[in-house]
């Protein structure tokens, strides 16, 4: 698309990065189905490999399908550039990657995915990393959990599992104030709902998997990058400030300033690690963000249904969802979320454990997977599936506590879903 009308939402998620294929004419993204690419001459080689032209070398690194959804993603974020990869938790490394290194902390919202929790209090460990675990809604707690050794702070815009929606400009605030980036997951909400980047956010990064695909079909993660961060501002961050030993001391933010984290994440975190998104990954997700928008507010109008009914039935103790006037969010949706405060939420079944695992087993439309984002309803017990490694306080602290199950809501017929809530409800309290 060309640099001059501001388009809407609309239309970006169906034509930004996308051109027709010049070989052929095709209208659609190609897959790019190949493991390298020929060089013009061995110049044209060897500058690629110097970072000082850009274009494909090699599919680890970089692949043309990829490399339209990495543009389209970023434009919809409001980001400058983007980096895919294989999955959420891949892109959750990538992002700390450039940042981290032995001896460093990041300050992490205790309102996180279980399996982005145990990534983060046990997996890291082995880079020699460590995270801290505050309540992001305890603006003091943050900053004091904030040493000289931290380099960034992490939250979900609107939380796994529980649907609460954190204050994104607050946390920003106060990562700027101490000179580290703020990285939000964004895939709960989708830019449709909210662009964390307009909020402050430094990074934004995604489980491809979730809302942006759509449809179940496959994983993928990616990393978008503001551009607004200077990472040469103080000593913080060598990776990204100092000379690089691999690329004879070329130094990524003096050369390539607003985009420094995005080439460093293909041309050291991509390469190095090798998390790379195949191309067919990347063509079911283009093609399911080709239908995000009305996807998300046909999502948003059944969970708002779906929550309301929830609320007022006397066989559930509470629902956490944040777009009802109940919330103690509802202004910070507001504020914003104003598109809506997504589909994803939980609710507390009388009877507790027992209880909420006869519901699963009862509900028919409703699938019983660990999975969020998805076209079809979802459900599943967090206590016993997804958080079952953590502690019992961690799993209260994440809203997953035992008697408790997360709903993801899908975009069938929202009657049809009370339907089968109903009657599962029946069984499960009786």
């Amino acid at each position: 698309m060309s640099d001059g009308p501001t388009y809407g939402f609309d239309t970006l998620q169906i034509h930004a990065g996308a051109r027709p294929d010049p070989a052929t004419g095709a209208r659609q993204t190609p897959i790019y189905q190949t493991t390298a690419y020929v060089f013009r001459d061995a110049d044209h080689a060897a500058a690629l490999f110097n970072l000082q032209e850009v274009g494909f070398i090699y599919s680890r690194l970089t692949n043309p399908t990829v490399a339209v959804l990495q543009e389209r993603v970023a434009t919809l974020e409001g980001g400058v550039g983007a980096v895919c990869c294989s999955s959420g938790h891949a892109a959750q490394i990538m992002a700390l990657f450039p940042l981290m290194g032995p001896g460093c902390n990041v300050v992490a919202s205790t309102r996180l995915y279980g399996g982005t929790v145990t990534q983060f209090s046990q997996t890291i460990k082995r880079f020699g990393w460590s995270a801290k675990f505050v309540d992001t809604d305890d603006l003091d707690a943050v900053k004091g959990a904030i040493d000289e050794n931290t380099r960034a702070i992490f939250c979900e815009s609107i939380a796994n599992p529980g649907g609460y929606v954190t204050d994104i400009r607050a946390l920003a605030d106060v990562a700027d104030a101490a000179g580290i980036p703020l990285i939000v997951d964004n895939t709960s909400a989708t830019p449709y709902l909210c662009r964390p980047i307009d909020h402050g956010a430094t990074l934004v990064v995604h489980s491809t998997t979730k809302y942006l695909t759509g449809n179940g079909t496959v994983t993928g993660g990616c990393i978008v990058d503001s551009g607004k961060f200077d990472w040469s501002a103080n000593d913080k961050f060598p990776s990204l400030s100092q000379p690089e030993p691999a690329y004879h001391g070329l130094k990524f933010h003096e050369t390539f300033g607003p985009l420094a984290f995005t080439f460093h994440g293909i041309a050291i975190g991509l390469r190095d690690l090798g998390m790379t998104m195949n191309p067919q990954a990347a063509h079911y997700t283009l093609m399911g963000i080709e239908t995000l928008s009305l996807r998300m507010e046909r999502h948003v109008e059944n969970a708002q249904k779906i929550a309301a009914w929830l609320e007022a039935d006397d066989r559930v103790d509470y629902v956490t969802y944040a777009g009802l006037p109940s919330s103690p969010y509802k202004d910070r949706v507001k504020s914003q979320y104003p598109r809506g405060a997504g589909a994803l939420f939980t609710f507390a079944v009388k009877g507790g454990y027992d209880a909420c695992i006869k519901l699963v087993n009862a509900l028919e439309i409703f699938s019983h997977v660990a999975n969020l984002g998805d076209a079809r309803s979802l459900i599943i017990h967090s206590a016993s599936t997804t958080h079952r490694q953590l502690t019992p306080e961690q799993q209260e602290a994440a809203g997953a506590g035992p008697g408790v199950v997360r709903v993801s809501i899908g975009i069938e017929d929202a009657n049809d879903l009370i339907a089968d809530l109903d009657q599962a409800l029946a069984k499960a309290t009786a």
